[in-house]
């Protein structure tokens, strides 16, 4: 919509507006079920690394239980509109709405990003250096980590929300995603994109380009201190394991840098959904299931907790 003819008070989510009715309906089954499974795995995560067990008081799964819950705020900042919007025909957002959505994507995801690249960090120190690990990453190290991860994001979240809406926007108010992309709104802002978009290109070096390089590098040197010392079968276990976390952070950060750091051209309906489904729900979905749920010690803490759960159920009835 269109004030005094010039200026734009609400976007259209096209989103999936355009395929059948069959095909919403499966979508919707389909979406639902994987926000609720990852909102469940997410939810249990959260609930064991920091209530329910003593033995799993150490800075990994400290971490790990705020990584769910980035997990949680970054897929229920998307998801649920998106299901309204599989439901009713009315796709349309104020701008106050999208420019809430877009602050919340910006800050969880720059968060995330940065929190993984810690987590990495960690484990490097955990496997490389393990006679002074708890000197380097002690409980006060851990909680800064965490709240440079927090910082970043909500400063990064203020920095590329003026950099979005800098700009008025006078012309079509269609949005070609199920949710208020940068990349995408930009491009329908009044002036020349090119300045906003090279503002969040270099700002993508920072928040996800140079995390990854920390990521990698930090797995490339678990793997030759593992290589130099490790049995064939500890071997074994932690080529798995690096490959596992590997994987996830590949469907992350290259999904990221696909929406955020590639030309204005190359983007379109075709090639933006299937990338922002891939880290809007597919990596959260993954996340606990590679970090919490594939782990020993997580698996064995659950354990306990349905064994507590199970005795205490005969004395409250």
């Amino acid at each position: 919509m269109l004030r005094n003819g010039s200026t734009v008070t609400e976007f259209i989510l096209v989103g999936f507006q355009q395929s059948s009715t069959s095909t919403r309906a499966l979508l919707l089954a389909l979406f639902l079920a994987l926000y609720s499974l990852t909102m469940a795995m997410n939810g249990l995560t959260i609930f064991i690394t920091s209530w329910t067990d003593p033995k799993l008081n150490s800075p990994m799964y400290f971490f790990l239980g705020h990584l769910s819950l980035l997990d949680v705020c970054f897929i229920t900042t998307t998801i649920p509109q998106m299901l309204i919007h599989l439901v009713v025909r009315d796709h349309t957002v104020s701008f106050v709405s999208c420019m809430t959505q877009m602050y919340f994507v910006f800050c969880v995801g720059v968060a995330e990003c940065i929190l993984l690249a810690f987590m990495a960090y960690d484990r490097y120190v955990a496997i490389c250096y393990p006679l002074n690990y708890v000197q380097i990453i002690s409980q006060k190290v851990c909680v800064r980590l965490v709240g440079t991860a927090w910082f970043f994001g909500l400063i990064n979240g203020i920095f590329l929300e003026y950099t979005s809406f800098r700009e008025p926007f006078c012309r079509d108010n269609h949005i070609e995603n199920f949710f208020c992309e940068a990349p995408i709104v930009i491009g329908l802002s009044c002036g020349d994109p090119q300045f906003s978009l090279r503002a969040i290109f270099a700002d993508a070096i920072m928040v996800i380009l140079s995390p990854m390089v920390l990521i990698v590098s930090s797995y490339m040197h678990i793997l030759a201190t593992i290589l130099s010392k490790a049995s064939s079968s500890g071997r074994g276990k932690t080529f798995s394991t690096c490959a596992s976390h590997l994987t996830v952070v590949i469907f992350l950060y290259t999904s990221a840098m696909f929406s955020y750091m590639n030309p204005h051209s190359t983007h379109g309906p075709d090639k933006d959904k299937p990338f922002s489904l891939l880290y809007t729900i597919i990596t959260p979905m993954c996340n606990p299931i590679i970090y919490s749920f594939c782990n020993k010690e997580i698996k064995e803490a659950m354990v306990r907790a349905l064994g507590r759960t199970r005795l205490a159920q005969p004395q409250s009835v």
